[in-house]
């Protein structure tokens, strides 16, 4: 670091500013290398867009292997360093996290972004000219996507299609990706209720040890519990449920008191004394009726013995989300007693069942109508292809949730990021200035999806191209996949569509990094 950059003048005097050892980096060298990182990220995940888009191994330093297209998993497995690429990653982040899908789209297109802001940059352009030119650009394309939205009703042949074109592409084992939005569509359906969606009550369980075409529905939750005893029930049907928020142990005083016990009689009084009030737990809960018990606290081994005794299924130190898995499931109330318990805080449910997969034990509370849950059991052979299997499973559920509660839908395979780019061009001409090279070039970068999928089913990214911004001129064309090439169609004739919410949301992530990474000219690390 030279001395002015650690140091200025004052008074004939230096003053230092930033500590020796800093690292500074300036104006366009600054811009280069951050815009290189952020290139970089978006080629990582570029080829595994689209339906034919090829899969990434990632190898953690304790030899963990991860095999997955899903644009998000790739970005969190990877080990970045460099702050700008961290950015990216943090778009991709708050991608998943607001709709659940389009996280390589947006890498890919604030990646498109950085190569075109290069260009200018190395044009003498001012950044900010490119970040005003970039923010118009992305007004444009956002009121361009309102007309896009298909007049269709969201019925649940819509939500097929959109959790089968999320999954499209994603390894799904022996299942295919039809069956899996048919099961997916119906358990987001399980949890609706006058237009709202509860998704807190969809569960994703994946389990290895069978086959994928294994993977179902089951109406209800699936914990990773088993029961205390080995003579306790391990199933239980139409059982009355009961969830205590408390310990079901002898009650411990506040106060340090010691107790002198001087003959046998009195240990045994003692011990009795201790005995009742452990049985007394159970008594309340038997006479209550209760079939099966959730405890969050502890249950004494002399307790369960006793519950076990009055053919009790008992389950403790349950997690709060498993607790309140069990109570909207079963329709319980959580009781902070068993003393005076009312019928009314008792749940129900048709059948409580605990089983055995491998040396794994799982609990299936299910058959249940005193509330809307669902769990999405998914199941493979092997952990790689079942980690896989659950992430397509999930990106389905998110698409699904985001169409219904937006009730907007687009074309997909591209075909909405060309009519998008075509009104942007359209919207270039009418604006002063060189931020009209920006808004053109916004218009290029939105270009990059559809090439990037083409270019992964194996056709000539350039003649796709041309073809599908033809067959938009006077219809709608889309890169679709056939066999082992990709060809270009009507996407909605084929079922391939994509919640308009995820386009939204590509095009405000995508510009926001672009531009924010445009704008900083120092970078300044401390050693």
């Amino acid at each position: 670091m030279s001395g002015s950059d650690s140091q200025r003048m004052r008074g004939g005097q230096p003053v230092f500013i930033l500590d020796e050892d800093a690292e500074r980096t300036q104006g366009k060298d600054a811009r280069t290398s951050n815009i290189t990182a952020g290139e970089a990220i978006a080629e990582s995940v570029r080829t595994t867009l689209g339906p034919k888009g090829m899969d990434k191994m990632l190898v953690s330093d304790g030899g963990d292997v991860v095999i997955t297209n899903d644009g998000a998993t790739i970005l969190d497995e990877m080990d970045i360093e460099h702050p700008a690429a961290q950015m990216l990653t943090e778009v991709a982040e708050s991608q998943e996290e607001s709709v659940g899908d389009g996280t390589t789209s947006a890498a890919i297109l604030a990646g498109q972004l950085l190569s075109e802001a290069e260009d200018f940059i190395e044009d003498e352009i001012h950044p900010t000219t490119i970040v005003e030119g970039f923010s118009q650009a992305r007004d444009i394309a956002l009121e361009a996507l309102d007309e896009q939205i298909l007049d269709v009703d969201i019925d649940d042949d819509v939500l097929t299609d959109i959790a089968r074109s999320a999954m499209t592409g994603k390894g799904t084992g022996g299942i295919t990706a039809e069956t899996l939005a048919e099961s997916i569509v119906y358990a987001v359906g399980q949890v609706e209720s006058n237009g709202t969606i509860h998704d807190e009550n969809i569960q994703i369980v994946a389990q290895p040890g069978e086959s994928s075409s294994a993977t179902e529905v089951v109406d209800g939750v699936i914990i990773d519990e088993e029961p205390l005893r080995d003579d306790m029930p391990r199933s239980v049907d139409d059982a009355t449920v009961a969830v205590i928020d408390t310990d079901l142990d002898t009650r411990e005083t506040e106060a340090d008191i010691e107790y002198d016990v001087q003959s046998a009689d009195q240990l045994d009084s003692a011990i009795a004394n201790e005995q009742r009030e452990l049985r007394q737990y159970a008594d309340s809960l038997a006479d209550a009726g209760v079939d099966v018990v959730f405890v969050t606290g502890d249950i004494a081994d002399m307790t369960a013995g006793f519950l076990a005794n009055d053919g009790i299924l008992a389950f403790d130190s349950l997690s709060s989300d498993d607790a309140d898995a069990v109570l909207r499931t079963t329709g319980a109330n959580r009781l902070a007693t068993v003393d005076d318990i009312e019928s009314e805080d008792l749940g129900q449910v048709d059948s409580i069942a605990v089983e055995r997969y491998g040396e794994d034990e799982l609990l299936f509370v299910s058959g249940t109508t005193q509330a809307d849950a669902v769990t999405l059991f998914v199941r493979s052979g092997t952990e790689h292809v079942l980690d896989e299997l659950e992430r397509a499973v999930g990106d389905g559920v998110d698409a699904v949730i985001a169409a219904a509660e937006t009730g907007g839908v687009v074309p997909g395979a591209g075909c909405t990021e060309i009519q998008l780019a075509t009104a942007v061009r359209s919207a270039a001409a009418g604006i002063e200035g060189r931020e009209q090279l920006a808004v053109e070039a916004f218009a290029d970068a939105l270009d990059s999806i559809p090439r990037t999928i083409a270019e992964n089913t194996g056709m000539d990214p350039i003649d796709a191209l041309v073809e599908v911004r033809a067959a938009n001129e006077d219809g709608r064309g889309g890169i679709l996949a056939r066999a082992e090439r990709g060809t270009v169609g009507d996407p909605v004739e084929q079922g391939v569509l994509d919640p308009a919410t995820v386009k939204r949301e590509v095009l405000s992530s995508a510009t926001e990094a672009a531009t924010m990474i445009v704008r900083i000219d120092d970078v300044i690390t401390a050693e």
